[in-house]
């Protein structure tokens, strides 16, 4: 069924197909929170509310992009909120089940490393202003195109690519300046 249908099914009444929205694109929507907050409880959370609230709009749902596009700016503007409400608290409590960073097969001292390494990119990529992470997530974790990524953020296909490009620039200053203190 594509997204039209489940949307006018919906909107008629049927409440019970919102459950294939939710089914369809919770993956996608789980891992843009994941890639703003660096926590599997917190990024659950804010996927529920990104549903939560898309319910409560469906019926503003223009069309003019596809429901995708509309979906992830909830969930960039819910995961960027979150963020702000919540001031970065317990951002690090679950760093192992996010990077899967298992150490049972690992020596312990190469568990730790990986460990640093994964901090340090997550700690680079908190500090990139908001609009380059956002791109940078959506570029990297969601594995969008530039031009998708431009109508989510509402800017030009240009505009990404200088995000992306000054993204990846400032991730390699900030983790290369880390590794020689």
């Amino acid at each position: 069924m594509l997204d039209s249908e489940i949307i006018k099914n919906v909107l008629e009444g049927n409440i019970a197909d919102y459950r294939l929205i939710i089914e369809k694109f919770q993956n996608q929507i789980f891992r843009v929170a994941i890639g703003f907050v660096h926590n599997k409880e917190d990024a659950e959370e804010i996927a529920q509310d990104v549903f939560v609230k898309a319910f409560r709009n469906l019926s503003s749902f223009s069309g003019k992009s596809s429901f995708s596009t509309w979906l992830y700016r909830i969930a960039v503007n819910q995961s960027i909120n979150f963020l702000r409400s919540k001031k970065r608290k317990n951002v690090w409590q679950t760093i192992d089940s996010i990077f899967n960073l298992s150490s049972k097969e690992k020596k312990p001292d190469e568990g730790l490393e990986l460990k640093d390494t994964a901090k340090m990119l997550k700690d680079a990529l908190d500090n990139l202003p908001v609009n380059q992470r956002t791109a940078f997530i959506l570029s990297k974790y969601e594995e969008l195109n530039q031009k998708q990524i431009a109508i989510i953020m509402n800017t030009s296909k240009g505009a990404v690519e200088q995000l992306i490009f000054r993204a990846k620039n400032n991730l390699r200053k900030q983790l290369s300046d880390r590794k020689n203190l």
